[in-house]
């Protein structure tokens, strides 16, 4: 253990967090935006600073959720082979996504999904006052097919194309992922809330153009699991895998912690070697 290591392991968190307030003026812009952030009640929209330019929110708390999974633990990172990369992403929900990948590879090419009327308008003015150029928005949903499906609205991250037992709010127009994936795409993301197994089920023999694949799993508590299917179909891709369970249940022989209707969560890493 070096000298660093032994004064930060042995440093109060408090002491850290002061030195570093101190220190670090982009430290103080984002506990500032973050603690003002915690405060909103949800569903309150609102504005924040914290990447600097205005960026709208739909939700405080998935706001932070999605923030700290993207801009702080970066869980979209990726090695491009090439300067200016397709990037296709499915579920877009307010941009955060978007504005990471472009901020990671300016040039890339950006295709983005988002069905969700309410969620589609602020994702679309957030990347308009980004001003990021060759970014695709289209407001509809992923599917195997071009036609229009029952969607349920949530209000913040968590819209889905309505299934067994959800509420039908609105119809919403759906694309075939399938006819984008005929050209190499060098990072392809699936957060479609329950829809993804289907979806690439239809686009298995297309993943062979896709070189780096992240899938947001959702595993409904009162439907089949279909973990197999998923991992089956990736694995025939010539993908390895990494599996993250970002929300877990401790002990879920004893009890299972039921969200939205799923009870489990995983964040599948899908790459070639």
């Amino acid at each position: 253990m070096t000298l660093k290591q032994a004064i930060v392991q042995f440093t109060p968190p408090r002491v850290i967090h002061l030195g570093k307030w101190i220190a670090d003026s982009d430290y103080r812009h984002k506990s500032r935006h973050l603690s003002r952030l915690k405060k909103l009640l949800r569903y309150q929209v609102a504005t924040t600073e914290i990447l600097g330019k205005p960026i709208e929110i739909a939700d405080s708390k998935s706001f932070l959720w999605m923030y700290d999974e993207i801009f702080e633990r970066e869980i979209y990172s990726f090695r491009a082979r090439v300067e200016a990369p397709y990037i296709i992403d499915c579920g877009a929900n307010i941009g955060l996504s978007v504005l990471y990948f472009k901020r990671l590879y300016p040039q890339s090419r950006v295709v983005a999904f988002e069905p969700d009327q309410k969620i589609f308008d602020i994702l679309n003015r957030n990347i308009q006052n980004s001003g990021y150029g060759s970014v695709d928005l289209h407001r509809c949903a992923v599917w195997t097919s071009e036609t229009n499906l029952s969607f349920m609205r949530e209000g913040a991250d968590g819209g889905r194309l309505a299934g067994p037992g959800d509420s039908n709010d609105v119809l919403v127009p759906t694309v075939r992922l399938r006819d984008y994936l005929s050209q190499p795409v060098d990072f392809l993301k699936l957060d479609i809330e329950g829809a993804e197994v289907d979806v690439l089920a239809d686009c298995a023999n297309e993943l062979q153009n896709v070189d780096t694949l992240f899938v947001e799993y959702l595993s409904f508590a009162e439907r089949p699991q279909r973990i197999d299917e998923l991992t089956t179909i990736l694995t025939e891709a010539g993908y390895r895998l990494h599996i993250h369970p970002p929300v877990t249940s401790p002990q879920p022989f004893m009890r299972r912690e039921v969200l939205g209707g799923m009870d489990m969560q995983l964040n599948v890493f899908a790459f070639r070697q």
